[in-house]
């Protein structure tokens, strides 16, 4: 299991500890350090089932700043993409991916349904 953090995000953090009180192992990867590739987002979206939007950081500073509210809407899911992957910074975070499911932010209830299935 992959989860995907910015280790000064106090959500990643609670996430982070929520996943070790359950035992449950993972790989950690700095999301702003290593941003996902544009693959990648594009496998994690499709196995997701998730609009396109829940991948973006809403509430970050670089989406306002780069007006997305305004502009995702004329954007094509390619372009989204490839834009997700140039800043691991416009991405939702936490990202928890598994070959089985991907989960964006941390909504503890959701991540103890998905986590129990398996």
């Amino acid at each position: 299991m992959l989860f995907l953090c910015y280790p000064k995000c106090s959500t990643c953090q609670k996430a982070r500890k929520w996943l070790e009180e359950q035992g449950i192992s993972f790989d950690e990867r700095d999301i702003k350090q290593n941003n996902p590739t544009e693959e990648e987002l594009r496998t994690w979206y499709a196995r997701s089932g998730l609009p396109l939007k829940r991948f973006f950081n809403t509430s970050g500073m670089q989406y306002k700043a780069l007006a997305l509210k305004d502009k995702l809407p004329d954007m094509s899911e390619e372009e989204q993409l490839a834009l997700l992957a140039t800043d691991g910074m416009l991405v939702k975070r936490p990202l928890l991916v598994d070959e089985n499911f991907v989960l964006t932010g941390f909504k503890q209830a959701e991540w103890e349904q998905t986590l129990k299935k398996d």
